[in-house]
């Protein structure tokens, strides 16, 4: 198992925490029951077009597996190529040592209540395995649903990249349209095996009441590369998260990329941290925050163990219509010879931008508007276009919101 310092971790999750202390008993956790559908397009009209705000396509056109989960049932699993594995978690750990031997691998079960919760009270989760040598090119996706007034959805997911396989993953969490509120602790661990790639893209589409406390930690072996997107654009009462990445083989490299809107009630405490403890390794932090009036923590912490490592932090936020954004890099060095740098900026539009873009014939709604979706648009290498187009669909639908 991977050596952590579980006080140090946990004392560090909790720095200077923004939103509530949930107290647990407030939620119900009882099983609730779905029937499991061999055809996604059974769905009903309101859900698809909730998945679909998430980037989950119940027509599966352009993917090679599929996970969704509504409430505590899974209601759909299965991977539609060779080399590739979608199982629900459950199932996974009866029937293979292997996936009881990745369960809890990387994150404490005693981190903090919410982790403990996942274990004590575990409904589902997914677990998604690219075999060895194997190219998922198509992306897999997976949706956590929640329709259940007042639910806590506890699960738990396993993502695995073999040596020399590559996986593209695309998660969307959304809730019901009559939802106003819920729990959801989601445990996700991820491993990246040799000269393997992953790549992790969430998108969050919430309903304004939701507490939503995600953990997760992964682990990049020598020469792969592990590219974690994170994008939450809609309304949500309080969301909690910090995951962390060891980079533990030569040459291996990360990069957490997240799109944040802050709405009026809202309060986002979301950062990342790369632990560089090889040589040669690489690790990139960028993050994009727009203020409407909510409250936002973004924070990055990178690492640097041994010599030679390079690392990137970058945190911009965006003032629109008032709010908090508190940026937080972090840079630590342990040994000589480590190469690190951090921008970190928060703002408003500048005046002169928009009339510039007026000048041209746009009015100030559409200049603005021109600006917030350049500010928004970061160039994230490696993605295949399937993940691209939903991701500047995401941006696109959020940007319409914002004006």
């Amino acid at each position: 198992m991977l050596e952590l310092n579980k006080k140090a971790e946990q004392a560090k999750e909790k720095k200077a925490a923004i939103g509530p202390d949930i107290d647990l008993t407030s939620f119900t956790s009882e099983q609730v029951s779905h029937g499991y559908l061999e055809d996604l397009t059974q769905l009903p009209d309101e859900d698809r077009s909730r998945m679909i705000q998430s980037g989950v396509d119940a027509s599966e056109s352009g993917r090679s597996g599929t996970y969704i989960q509504m409430d505590t049932s899974v209601v759909h699993a299965h991977a539609k190529q060779e080399g590739l594995q979608v199982i629900p978690i459950k199932q996974a750990l009866r029937e293979f040592e292997w996936a009881r031997e990745y369960y809890w691998k990387l994150v404490a079960v005693d981190a903090d209540k919410y982790t403990a919760q996942a274990q004590l009270n575990l409904h589902d989760g997914y677990v998604i395995r690219a075999l060895p040598g194997s190219k998922v090119i198509y992306p897999v996706q997976a949706c956590l649903y929640i329709d259940k007034e007042n639910l806590s959805q506890h699960v738990h997911n396993l993502i695995i990249a073999e040596e020399g396989a590559v996986l593209h993953v695309i998660t969307g969490c959304a809730t019901g349209p009559n939802l106003k509120r819920g729990l959801h602790v989601g445990i996700s661990e991820f491993f990246v095996k040799k000269n393997a790639t992953l790549s992790f893209t969430m998108i969050h589409n919430w309903a304004e009441e939701m507490m939503v406390r995600p953990r997760s930690v992964g682990v990049v072996e020598e020469g792969g590369l592990f590219l974690n997107n994170y994008i939450c654009m809609r309304p949500v009462k309080s969301l909690q998260m910090y995951p962390t990445t060891h980079l533990v083989g030569k040459g291996a490299v990360s990069r957490f990329y997240s799109l944040l809107v802050g709405s009026p009630g809202s309060e986002l405490d979301v950062g990342g941290r790369i632990f560089l403890k090889a040589e040669d390794t690489r690790a990139e932090i960028i993050a994009r925050a727009i203020s409407n009036g909510g409250r936002i923590i973004s924070r990055g912490d990178l690492i640097g163990e041994v010599p030679g490592v390079k690392a990137h932090l970058e945190c911009r936020g965006l003032m629109l219509k008032g709010g908090l954004i508190h940026a937080i890099p972090e840079l630590r060095g342990t040994v000589d010879g480590v190469e690190m740098s951090h921008e970190a900026a928060v703002g408003k539009i500048a005046q002169d931008e928009i009339l510039y873009l007026m000048s041209r014939g746009l009015s100030e709604l559409e200049a603005t508007s021109t600006i917030v979706r350049g500010f928004l648009s970061v160039d994230i290498p490696g993605l295949p276009p399937q993940l691209k187009a939903e991701i500047d669909r995401a941006v696109e639908m959020s940007e319409k919101e914002l004006m």
